[in-house]
């Protein structure tokens, strides 16, 4: 009787930064249509309507909005993040160009919006927006996971956390520039 060949160690498979993860996994969840950003400012009805940024056209989950704790609750997430960028080596030369508090009122405002809130965002289409900026994959996980380290540190909740980034992770296909 033969003896099955076992390795004599596992191997643990490659684990990727759990943003980098997360974010490849929630793009390729999405359906395909849902992937395609459409020039949609805001949720029908609300103030945000007829914005001139694009954002996707995804429908926000219902309690986002509350959930990050309204317009000042994502202040001070985009407050966290747009810190941790600057600071951070990997992405921080990136925003050498960027004036930190007009990116923390306009990424503010474009939470606000695609979570369901009252809130207008004016800014550019994110394919404007970044095509003169080198941006690779990596750069866009390394943001993802600073994004989850601003909301960890505001104590929101895993479930609302993923719930954003299934609304955000479309916008990779304008974001990044170098393929």
């Amino acid at each position: 009787m033969p003896i099955p060949a076992t390795p004599r160690f596992a191997v643990p498979p490659c684990r990727a930064p759990r943003a980098a993860a997360l974010a490849l996994a929630l793009a390729a969840a999405l359906p395909a249509a849902a992937q395609q950003p459409a020039a949609v400012a805001a949720p029908p009805g609300s103030a945000a309507s007829g914005a001139s940024g694009a954002v996707p056209a995804t429908a926000a989950p219902e309690g986002l909005y509350d959930a990050l704790g309204g317009k000042p609750g994502i202040a001070r997430i985009m407050n966290g993040l747009v810190d941790r960028a600057f600071k951070d080596e990997r992405i921080g030369p990136l925003f050498k160009e960027t004036k930190p508090q007009a990116l923390k009122d306009s990424l503010t405002d474009q939470i606000c919006v695609l979570s369901g809130g009252p809130c207008r965002y004016e800014g550019a289409d994110m394919k404007s927006a970044h095509a003169d900026l080198p941006i690779r994959k990596r750069d866009f996980n390394v943001l993802v996971e600073l994004l989850q380290d601003a909301m960890d540190e505001q104590g929101v909740a895993f479930a609302q956390q993923s719930r954003l980034l299934a609304l955000l992770a479309p916008m990779h296909r304008d974001i990044i520039t170098v393929r």
